[in-house]
């Protein structure tokens, strides 16, 4: 899906991932899941691009859900995948907290549950090499993606500023659909360590003055950074 001339977007708002398509090539951020793959390379074959241009992948944190086919790029074609380091050992398999019981409602948990299956969100191949990408980087990657440190849903958790597409991705740090509930719309997403210190994080994004708020989950939103943190933290407060 063509969401602007420079950013693209594979999957559905139950899991997505992105694609920012420069001169200088492409930068993947997050890699949904494995069997999301096919639409990757029909992504590509869309914008006339190949695995080739694909020159790095960013990892708004290290959840299975948002690995994907990172490690297939990497081993295959080389392509390097960046984390934040506080969350490089989650993406290599490591240990997670226990998170509080989560809300959900029976239909939607197993439609996530079913489409996570159908994606191979089961036979996660976890990665084995990453490249640290720290608060305040900038990477040398199509785009130049800026990182913003956003700990809470994960301590590794990070946004990414890409202005040439006016966006921020924002991984799990919000969501537009809760993939427990259903339940649409700016609000705090499910799964996350650390609730408040989310909330509070998500003010460091207010200042890419972003048209482009994108989630893992849900639908894109492009009301602007202001209004969706606003959004979601009045969601927070009940």
């Amino acid at each position: 899906m063509r969401l602007g001339p420079h950013l693209h977007r594979i999957g559905n708002d139950i899991v997505a991932a992105y694609l920012v398509v420069t001169p200088e090539g492409v930068t993947v951020i997050d890699a949904g899941l494995a069997g999301q793959w096919r639409e990757l390379l029909a992504e590509l074959t869309s914008m006339d691009c190949t695995l080739e241009e694909v020159k790095g992948v960013v990892l708004t944190h290290g959840d299975s859900d948002h690995l994907g086919f990172a490690e297939r790029l990497r081993r295959d074609h080389g392509v390097p995948v960046y984390v934040h380091p506080a969350d490089a050992a989650r993406a290599q398999g490591g240990a997670k907290p226990s998170n509080a019981r989560q809300t959900m409602k029976l239909g939607a948990t197993l439609g996530f549950a079913a489409y996570s299956l159908r994606k191979g969100g089961m036979r996660t191949t976890y990665l084995t090499e990453t490249v640290d990408a720290n608060d305040g980087d900038t990477l040398d990657l199509p785009g130049a993606p800026r990182i913003i440190g956003l700990p809470g849903h994960s301590a590794g958790s990070i946004a990414i500023h890409v202005p040439i597409a006016d966006a921020v991705f924002v991984g799990d740090g919000l969501t537009t659909r809760h993939v427990l509930t259903g339940t649409t719309g700016l609000q705090p997403a499910p799964f996350t360590d650390e609730p408040e210190q989310a909330i509070v994080s998500l003010r460091a994004i207010l200042s890419t003055g972003a048209t482009w708020v994108l989630p893992g989950h849900g639908t894109p939103w492009n009301g602007g950074v202001a209004a969706a943190v606003a959004a979601v933290e009045k969601a927070a407060q009940g």
